[in-house]
């Protein structure tokens, strides 16, 4: 499988941390990581990826900094 190729299909992951990335499509996803239900070439992907993922800091850290001290 040629990761760059045009033909080659992969999905949007995302972690328990909101941390976003491609998976190959069809292929079990890695534990710890669901599908958000988008899928597409790897170009697609990474397009939705850079509008959704914002805030590139986990989870964890950006409750701990929005805590009142």
């Amino acid at each position: 499988m040629d990761i760059d190729a045009p033909e080659t299909g992969f999905v949007v992951v995302v972690n328990g941390e909101e941390q976003y990335s491609v998976w190959f499509l069809g292929r079990e996803v890695p534990a710890g990581w669901r599908a958000t239900g988008v899928s597409g070439s790897k170009a697609d992907c990474l397009a939705h990826i850079d509008r959704v993922w914002t805030d590139l800091r986990p989870a964890s850290l950006r409750l701990a900094m929005d805590a009142p001290a």
